[in-house]
């Protein structure tokens, strides 16, 4: 007996390290170039009255200020406004508050629910240009951005109640971005984000199984396979991942096992630099300049040893809205396959 075989219009995958599934949704799959935005204008706003152009004025002093790598004092900067290239500034409004002699209280209320204080830094990274992005940078832009993420880190890692420090970038309305200059943020916490605590159970998990960090095997199936990649050097690789969880999601890992960012080396960051650039440059050019957020993943800086973890960078194109599947089941839909994404990324100059 003949029977026809059925072609399914979706296709559920599974995060190999959260345990998520998400949906390929082929039969809603559009031509990698549909994404591309033909025309769009983000709404500017003057420089003249952007906060990040007058860092010297209604701000709170820099924590960091670098000219093209190099460190220069606040008085310095003062008497020349216009000598900066990227600085470090405590956010205006805080989500998170530290001051000397601030205690962590934990407390309950009705014995049923748990608070506590929201002890933290809470910090921006202004980059000078009011227009130029990520994906316009030089390399040596983006390398000196990279070195001041690290330097943030190891400076806040020290600091009492730090457990984990989330770095993010969000680019545009869609992705949260709540002023048109571009910038980074910085949060410590007391509390391991959730999302990386189940990462790191789960990885810690597969480690003691298989005797393998999971990353590593990912990263290994995939320069065999060689479908999903859209860029690599020798030291890094960026990936379409195999379960998306957005269309043109890349995640952004070192090739060798490396479980603390905080540990970059000069080459490494260089490297890093490199990969991250081009990545930045073909999203710009392949999706039309649109919204997005990437955020660092990192063992957390907690005093327990996680070396069965591995680093990554994570960029999400905000290439659709989450509606009432996505909010009731957490499970989300891609209308690309990931293999599609990553050779039209691939492809980009």
């Amino acid at each position: 007996m003949n029977r026809k075989k059925i072609k399914f219009s979706s296709e559920l995958r599974q995060d190999l390290v959260s345990k998520d599934w998400v949906v390929i949704a082929t039969g809603r799959s559009k031509r990698p170039g549909a994404f591309k935005r033909e025309e769009y204008k983000k709404e500017k706003v003057s420089s003249l009255d952007c906060p990040f152009c007058k860092i010297t004025e209604d701000q709170k002093t820099p924590t960091l200020i670098l000219n093209k790598g190099k460190e220069i004092s606040f008085d310095h900067l003062k008497e020349n406004p216009y000598d900066w290239t990227i600085t470090v500034i405590p956010n205006k409004y805080p989500a998170f508050d530290y001051y000397e002699g601030i205690k962590l209280e934990e407390k309950e209320e009705g014995n049923i629910y748990q608070k506590m204080n929201a002890v933290g830094f809470h910090e921006v990274v202004v980059t000078k240009d009011h227009e130029k992005q990520i994906a316009q940078f030089s390399l040596k832009q983006v390398k000196e951005l990279f070195d001041v993420y690290q330097r943030r880190y190891l400076d806040l890692m020290e600091k009492k109640f730090t457990n984990h420090i989330s770095i993010f970038h969000n680019h545009g309305k869609k992705a949260g971005a709540s002023i048109y200059h571009p910038h980074s943020q910085i949060i410590t916490t007391p509390l391991v984000d959730v999302d990386v605590e189940r990462a790191l159970s789960n990885s810690q998990k597969y480690s003691k199984d298989e005797k393998e960090c999971v990353y590593c095997r990912m990263n290994q199936w995939e320069m065999k396979e060689n479908k999903r990649i859209v860029f690599e050097n020798d030291l890094f690789m960026a990936v379409c991942p195999f379960a998306s969880k957005t269309a043109f999601q890349v995640i952004i890992s070192p090739k060798k096992h490396l479980s603390y960012f905080e540990r970059i080396t000069e080459k490494e960051k260089l490297s890093l630099s490199e990969v991250f650039r081009s990545v930045m440059n073909k999203l710009y050019k392949g999706l039309g300049n649109p919204d997005y957020n990437f955020y660092l993943h990192t063992s957390p800086c907690d005093g327990e040893k996680h070396d069965y973890y591995h680093w990554h960078w994570t960029i999400l194109p905000k290439t659709s809205i989450w509606a009432g599947f996505e909010l009731g089941t957490e499970m989300e839909i891609s209308t690309i396959e990931p293999e599609k994404a990553a050779k039209y990324l691939r492809e980009i100059k």
